[in-house]
């Protein structure tokens, strides 16, 4: 009996002792628990989007080393590039994304703007959305609202926009772009680019420009003028006089041909043609590949061929509303995966890791 007594305060030493040791396991796992719930739950949503950590930490992942213009460098000239989203999404595509930064890196010194009209309703704050996220991180991209009214204020297409039957038509939304791209360059003039480009050089040196899309065509997909510039300005006048919104492009690429061969005085366009200061570039130089061969976008190319075929390029117009259902294999050697990886390649970086 005394031999079981003097083991008693022992066992009352050890008990507790393997109590608090449990009850320290127990409260490690349980903070460790709840520290990995909250950084799931607050740090990355279902798309892998990390929105909680500071701005420099979550751009050195999209951008471990952001372009940033050359010290020292002649400063670039006047104008913003433009992007315009017309329809109420906030949620860019991966091929919207990639036309924004690669604008964004081939003019380090120029403001971006990119001008969403889901915007516009009062809202506060950018939704929480990868791409922009991730667009956000450049230091000359400006996400900002689409105030359609103030934009077409002072010119032709405040009437045309001001009447609400339009919006039943079934090319309003494309309609509504290509007014929204001959007012941005009439009232601020500038680089205007459709969300479907991938820019591959620097396009401030060319002013009062736009491209020819084929023999017989212009597009708007690009547009380059000073502010105020007398073209631009019978673009919109034409857009009212000769409106009719159930003819695909009649108000876009037909415009500003019908606007050009006035301008001109000439019966057909040609290429890489000016006149009175307005010049119309060779389809090579935005539309490498054109709308009937869209497919090719897909198709593998090597380095050599690729560079040889983008020889006298400034930005590849990528024909979303063709080329968007069609599946890409982002790293094969298809041209486009190419283009993804050369030219935007933190949105090449998202496709890999969501592929």
């Amino acid at each position: 009996l005394p031999r079981m007594s003097s083991c008693l305060p022992n066992l009352a030493m050890v008990v507790p002792s393997h109590g608090l040791r449990a009850l320290f396991i127990l409260t490690i796992s349980f903070v460790f628990f709840a520290a990995v719930i909250f950084y799931w739950r607050t740090g990355e949503d279902a798309e892998g989007q990390l929105y909680s950590l500071p701005t420099q930490s979550r751009c050195a992942q999209f951008l471990p080393s952001p372009p940033s213009a050359i010290p020292g460098g002649p400063p670039p000239p006047p104008g913003d590039v433009f992007f315009v989203e017309t329809s109420e999404r906030t949620n860019p595509s991966y091929l919207f994304t990639c036309s924004v930064e690669s604008a964004a890196r081939t003019h380090p010194g120029t403001r971006v703007m990119v001008l969403m009209k889901g915007l516009a309703n009062g809202n506060a704050s950018l939704p929480n959305h990868w791409a922009l996220s991730l667009l956000s991180c450049f230091t000359n991209v400006e996400i900002q609202p689409l105030d359609l009214p103030e934009l077409f204020s002072g010119t032709p297409l405040a009437k045309w926009y001001s009447q609400s039957e339009h919006q039943k038509e079934p090319y309003f939304l494309p309609v509504l772009s290509d007014a929204c791209r001959i007012a941005i360059m009439w009232q601020f003039g500038g680089i205007y680019l459709d969300t479907d480009f991938i820019v591959l050089r620097n396009l401030k040196n060319l002013t009062n420009v736009l491209g020819t899309q084929s023999k017989y065509l212009l597009n708007g997909a690009f547009l380059s003028f000073k502010p105020k510039h007398e073209f631009m300005e019978l673009c919109m006048q034409d857009f009212v006089d000769n409106y009719n919104g159930l003819i695909w492009g009649h108000q876009g690429p037909q415009l500003l041909t019908r606007v050009f061969k006035k301008w001109c005085s000439i019966t057909s366009v040609q290429n890489n043609m000016s006149c009175k200061g307005v010049r119309a570039l060779s389809p090579e130089a935005f539309y490498p590949i054109c709308w009937e061969n869209w497919k090719k976008l897909f198709d593998t190319i090597s380095s050599s061929e690729l560079h040889k075929l983008l020889e006298n390029t400034y930005a590849v117009h990528v024909w979303n509303k063709l080329s968007h259902g069609t599946r890409l294999e982002i790293t094969s050697q298809a041209l486009l995966a190419q283009l993804y990886s050369q030219f935007c390649p933190a949105t090449y970086a998202k496709m890999k890791k969501d592929s």
